[in-house]
């Protein structure tokens, strides 16, 4: 059984930073990809961070410069960094996961869900 679990979601004021974790765990034979999307509500989810296995990073225009994804290959496991928070950045934020478990074809995982509030 694979899961994606998540922390280090909470309420920050603006400016201040948090980092998220996200480690995947189970009967893990590759690991193609990882990201992080955010859902505000009433708004659909978003892409806003991915790395790939060999290192490449895209990022949503609205955390240019403010965000940092990254992995650890050896722990199965993405962080994102966020720097310079906004009140716009409040929203539930989900790991995902494209997973090799077992027959050679990528297949996607989600987190939970872990909630960033950004508040005064």
């Amino acid at each position: 059984q694979v899961q994606l679990v998540e922390s280090g979601g909470g309420l920050v004021q603006p400016g201040g930073s948090l980092r998220l974790s996200c480690a995947a765990s189970g009967s893990i034979f590759r690991v193609y990809s990882m990201a992080w999307y955010r859902q505000a509500p009433g708004q659909q989810r978003e892409l806003v961070a991915g790395i790939t296995s060999g290192g490449s990073t895209n990022y949503a225009d609205s955390v240019k410069g403010r965000f940092t994804i990254s992995r650890d290959n050896a722990k199965n496991t993405v962080y994102l960094q966020m720097n310079s928070l906004k009140p716009e950045d409040t929203a539930l934020y989900y790991c995902n996961g494209v997973l090799d478990v077992g027959g050679g074809r990528p297949t996607s995982y989600w987190g939970q869900g872990t909630q960033v509030t950004v508040s005064s």
